[in-house]
Order: C-alpha cells, then structure tokens, then sequence
C-alpha cells in the first residue's frame, strides 16, 4: 500500500482483507498495509468503534473473521486494479466506450463510483482506446444469454428458435448443460431432446429461448470445456468422412478435435468422422494437413476440396 496512505485509507483497506480472506491474523494484515502487527491490530480496533462488527479467534488456526450483520464494504479499486478491468473489457467487448452499449454503461457506472485518483486514467483509456474488432467473434444478446444460464442453472429444458449457418430455421427442444466461451464464441452445450444426443449451439444463432417446466440431470461428471471441444464436431448439416496418409495419433495432434474424431485404421492409416455447416472451411483446414487424403463422404466438402485445389492449381500458374 501507499506509504502516504490515511489511516482512514488503511483501515477499509484492512476491511477488505478480512471480508475476502476470513481468518486472516494481524500479520498478514500488517504485511499488506507496510505496517507492523500491532498497527493492524489498531485498525480492526478502529473499524470496531465504528460499529462494524469484527469477529476474532485465538490460535492457530484463528483470525479476523466478519461477524454478523456485516454490510458489503465500499467498492475499493487501486488504478492498476482499474486499469486491468478495462483493458479486460476492452479486449472482449469492442463496444466498451459506448455509453448506449449496455457493457460500456455499466463499466462506466463503475468508474463513476471510484475516486477521480484512481478512474481517470482508465476512464480516458476506455474512451480514446480503438480496439480492431475481432471478426470472428459473434456476440449473443445479453438477455438470451442470461436466460440459458440461468435453465442450465435450474436445470429446466429450453425450446429454442435456431437459425443454422445455412439459414434454417429449427426449432429445438434441449437440456442445457452449460453456457461455455470458447475463442470470443459462445456456444450451448446440451444435450438434443429429438436427436437423444448430444449437440453444441452457437448462442449467438439462438432466435428466441422458451424456458419449459421439464426439468433434467445433467452429467454427474461433466467437463463443459473438454465435452463442447469433443462434441463441436458432431451435429452439424453436412457430414463427412476422410482418409488420411498418417496414423491416428499424429492426425489427432495436426487437427482440432472439433473437425470430428480421429479413428485408427490401420498402423498408417486413419479415418477422420464429423459434420460441418461451413464446407469451405473444412476444406480449407483439411488443407493443413502435411500428407495426403481423401474426403470419402460428404459431398459438400468434396466440392469445396475440388474448389479449394483448382483455386491454388491457377495461383500457381505463371502470368
């Protein structure tokens, strides 16, 4: 802390300590302050005659703890604790200077709330900051959003209006299991009423999300991160299979696995299995591979492999 800190500064620093680390001993007090124990100790006796309830055990395992009826602390910042909040905003959400934006209002109500000593700095760097956006980011609305998180919460079945990269509209019956992120998307994680299976959804495709009176259980073991990354391959419009030149454990290392699963043929050989709604895409990461292959189902990604290999055929002919 600032040497020149007040100790009306020091004490709801102390404050804030002992709400966020329950039992928490005059020492380690003292060593955030820069003061000795005994001042510590004097600072929780101050915040006491304030009429702040503090609690304190004895031994080793003791501490300060908050005591009962205690009211949340005022909102305490440092600038580069400010600074950092911003700077997270900002790389997340390029709309954050924009006081008709919902997040740039309320990162701006924040700022409001903080001493003009600690807000300036990172007031002006969310407002003169000019992010280059990240395009393949899609943000979802905010009340959607909210809505799928809280039925992953209650554990209650969602009717979805969907839109698919194709422009189809479904209609889905699911079970939300987790709302994750994943490189500044959002996806549903959940398991398909129709299908029994299970299916990830691009949240910010979702049209509309009717929350049911069905409820469910999820996955006594799941794992949202590793389950979306396995099963973001699976369930979309256009399904295809590849052979590939390479064993399976080298192709599994050069793919991500949400282009499918990577199955073993033989010691050389593997198969790659999945589903895209983006044919071109697939094609173009396929390219990525450094040996040979050979879309064996799928159409779609046959077509945009044929396309993909006639566009560098021309680029590499001589003007």
């Amino acid at each position: 802390m600032e040497p020149d800190a007040s100790p009306t500064a020091r004490a709801l620093v102390a404050l804030e300590l002992i709400q966020s680390r329950p039992g928490i001993t005059a020492e380690r007090i003292a060593d955030r302050l820069g003061v000795t124990p005994r001042a510590a100790r004097r600072y929780v006796a101050t915040l006491r005659e304030a009429g702040i309830p503090i609690s304190s055990v004895s031994g080793p395992a003791g501490g300060y703890r908050p005591g009962r009826g205690l009211r949340p602390a005022p909102l305490m910042f440092t600038p580069a604790e400010t600074l950092g909040l911003v700077m997270a905003v900002l790389d997340g959400h390029h709309e954050a200077g924009d006081a008709d934006d919902p997040v740039g209002a309320a990162l701006a109500k924040i700022l409001r709330t903080l001493p003009e000593s600690v807000a300036a700095q990172a007031d002006a760097v969310r407002r003169t900051t000019a992010p280059a956006p990240d395009r393949g980011a899609a943000r979802p609305a905010p009340d959607t959003t909210v809505t799928l998180v809280q039925a992953c919460a209650d554990r209650r079945r969602v009717r979805l209006a969907y839109r698919t990269e194709a422009g189809r509209e479904l209609s889905l019956e699911v079970e939300p299991w987790a709302v994750v992120v994943r490189h500044s998307r959002w996806y549903l994680l959940c398991r398909s009423v129709t299908a029994d299976a299970p299916r990830t959804y691009r949240v910010d495709r979702v049209q509309e999300a009717e929350v049911l009176d069905t409820t469910f259980e999820p996955p006594a073991d799941l794992d949202p991160v590793s389950a979306l990354e396995e099963h973001l391959g699976v369930g979309w419009e256009f399904e295809v299979e590849v052979e590939v030149a390479a064993p399976a454990e080298r192709v599994a290392r050069w793919l991500p696995r949400t282009m499918g699963r990577v199955e073993a043929v033989g010691a050389q050989r593997c198969r790659l299995v999945g589903s895209t709604g983006n044919p071109g895409g697939y094609a173009a990461d396929l390219a990525h591979l450094p040996v040979g292959y050979r879309v064996v189902r799928g159409e779609e990604v046959r077509s945009a492999t044929a396309a993909l290999a006639e566009r560098l055929r021309q680029a590499s002919v001589p003007g």
